[in-house]
Order: structure tokens, then sequence, then C-alpha cells
């Protein structure tokens, strides 16, 4: 799709696209996102924070007494505020971050009073992991959803839980460790045995029929929490990830096993060097290593790298999968090119592969969801029949 704005931004451009797609579902509206990325001067992270902010807290004064006007303003609102933080993560202790995402969460818990949305606190380790409780038909399966290595539980309402919950179906969504609910007021980081993860998030539902939905870096973490719970009766990889590592190792000089060695090692200065290269030669890498350390909680991007290495579901995870299993790609993925198709040819369960071209070809289908999800969810009616 050729960009509406933004044109020579592609990541400005992307998460501008992210936002139009939840119009679809209600988070948005396209003139106050068209009005709010002219505003912005393209690169400019303090920019973006500025208008995104005043956009959304403006949504908010004017979100008027009707029911129905509060719910809308109030859906907009938080992902408009959402937006805003977005590129902030380089400077964790940047107090706009939390200002912008506690916004966030207050507006759609405003909204959620009135679309009969529960949130809930999970039991975890020795806290909560925080989500949301879309009650269903009684006798319907339920569905698990969790985004990826950037979104947050309250916009998973727009990338599907609302899709499911119109359907009939339960819907629990929750933010696990590194993702925003855990991270900013909990300070837990990523793991990647995300079956851990799961596994108490199952136990809080205490429900007989259990589908996993993982968005974007979610595509490796339910495939992943699927190959060792067996209380999983589908998975859908949205969209479809299989090795991290190798997105890593790929962006340097050096075979796998030599690359793996270096970022492992306890020091290595000229790899260090380079990886700073790398992040100011690309404003994706920049924001993504920055983003990474914050997420996984080190201070290094080698570090962050590292720690990639360990989110993968090679050396016969994928094959462990028993259950249905969906796994979703997007002709003009920019960031994970190719993994759903490694991910698919390492199945050995019953296995669909969906792609989506045209207007739903961007990452986890922005821009399309209302296409993505018919199809997704219809597979689902399908196999949890």
């Amino acid at each position: 799709m050729r960009p509406l704005f933004f044109p020579e931004d592609s990541q400005f451009w992307y998460e501008t696209l992210r936002a139009l797609g939840h119009i679809t579902y209600g988070g948005a509206d396209f003139g106050e996102v068209a009005v709010t990325a002219e505003r912005i001067t393209p690169g400019d992270y303090d920019s973006w924070y500025d208008e995104w902010l005043a956009t959304a807290e403006r949504v908010v004064k004017t979100a008027g007494t009707h029911p129905v006007s509060r719910r809308d303003a109030y859906l907009r609102a938080s992902n408009y505020y959402r937006t805003a933080e977005f590129f902030l993560h380089g400077n964790a202790s940047d107090p706009r971050i939390l200002y912008a995402y506690d916004k966030s969460v207050a507006a759609f818990q405003e909204a959620a009073k009135l679309l009969n949305i529960e949130p809930v606190e999970i039991p975890y380790e020795n806290t909560t992991l925080p989500g949301y409780h879309y009650k269903g038909d009684n006798s319907a399966p339920t569905v698990i959803m969790f985004n990826g290595f950037d979104g947050s539980v309250e916009e998973m309402h727009f990338f599907g839980a609302a899709a499911a919950a119109e359907r009939g179906y339960n819907v629990l969504t929750f933010d696990g460790p590194g993702q925003p609910g855990a991270r900013h007021h909990k300070g837990l980081m990523f793991r990647p045995d995300w079956e851990n993860v799961v596994g108490p998030v199952i136990d809080h539902a205490n429900v007989d029929r259990v589908a996993l939905l993982g968005n974007s870096m979610g595509g490796l973490l339910a495939p992943r929490a699927a190959a060792f719970d067996s209380r999983v009766n589908a998975v859908i990889a949205l969209d479809g990830v299989y090795d991290l590592g190798e997105i890593t190792t790929a962006q340097l000089p050096f075979d796998r096993e030599e690359a793996e060695r270096r970022l492992r090692a306890p020091e290595d200065p000229d790899l260090d060097v380079m990886l700073d290269q790398v992040m100011q030669a690309s404003p994706m890498a920049r924001w993504a290593f920055n983003q990474g350390m914050y997420a996984m909680g080190v201070d290094t991007p080698r570090k962050f790298c590292a720690a990639y290495l360990d989110y993968t579901l090679a050396d016969g995870i994928a094959e462990r999968i028993t259950c249905p299993t969906l796994v979703c790609a997007a002709a003009d993925d920019g960031f994970f090119k190719g993994q759903p198709e490694q991910l698919y040819e390492h199945l050995t369960c019953p296995r669909t592969f969906l792609e989506f071209t045209g207007e739903a070809a961007a990452h986890c289908q922005s821009g399309a969801q209302r296409q993505a999800y018919a199809q997704i969810f219809d597979w689902l009616d399908v196999t949890l029949l």
C-alpha cells in the first residue's frame, strides 16, 4: 500500500496505518488521524508525542454525556494515548511514558464500563497480570489473546477481541511480562518460556475449550505456549513467527554460530560499535533496539539481541504442538517476512496457512481488520465445532 502519510518515514507511516486500522472497531476516526499526522514533523519523536497527546486530550474533553458518545470518545482516546508514547522507550525514565500510558488505560476502562467488559487481575507468580474479560455465550469456547513486542492489552480490543466477542466467543485478554501493563508498573520483563505465562491465565479462565491468539511477536509466543500446554485446543499465530534469533543475526556479517557466540559473550566492544552503527543508520533499528532493551530489561543493544536468540520454536518446539494451528502471513510484512512460512513448514499438527495480500498485506493486517478477522474466526468456528 502506498503511504498516505509520511512517504519517506516507514515507521511513522506504519504506526499511522495501525491507528487508522483501528477505525473499524471504534479506535479512531479518519479525520482525527489525518489532521494529527499532518501536524507531526517526520522522524521527530517529540512531535509525534505532542500531537497524538493533543488529539487524545481534545477527544476526551469532547466526550459528551450520552453513553454512546462517551464510549466512542474514550475508545478513540485510548488508542491515541497509546500511540503518543510509542516511540519514547529509549529513555525509560521519561515521565511522558507513564502519563500517556495511564491515560490510555483509564480511557479504555471508561469505555469498558459502557461495553460490559470486565477488567481482571490474573494471579501470576507473586503478583498479577492485567486483563479484560468479554463474556460471550455460555457454551462458546474462550479465546485467550495477547499482543506482541510493543502493543498493550487495551489495543487487543481492536486487534481481535471485539471481533471475537461480537461472534459470541468468550474472550480473555491480558498483558504478559514485557508488555505494557506488566512492564510499566510491575517491572516484569519478557520471558521466552511463555507457557509459564499462559498456564496461569488458563487456570484463571477455568474453562474446557481454549484457543490462543497471539498478535505480532505473539505469533511466536502463542505457539510456544501450546507446545507445552495440552489444554490449548487451537492456536492462531497472527502473524506466524518461528525464530526471532534469525532476525537478529541476519543483520550481522557473520554466520549464525559466530553471531550467537559474539552476542552472548561477556564483552565484545567491536560488536557493540557495529550495533551502534546499525542504530545510527536505521531509524527502525534504533526504535527496535530501544524498545527491546526496555521490554527485555537489558542495558545494551547487544544484550537485547542476545536475549532475542532465546525466542525460537526451533529444536523441535514447533513439532511438539498437537492442536490445530492457523498460521497467518502478511505479503508486505516489514518485520517478520518469511517467518510464517518457516513456522508452517515445521508444524506436524493439523495446520492451515492463510496469507493476506492487497489491502490486508501489512504487518498484522493493519488497515484491514474486518477482512482479516472474518477469515480468522471463520476458521476457528470450524476448528472448534
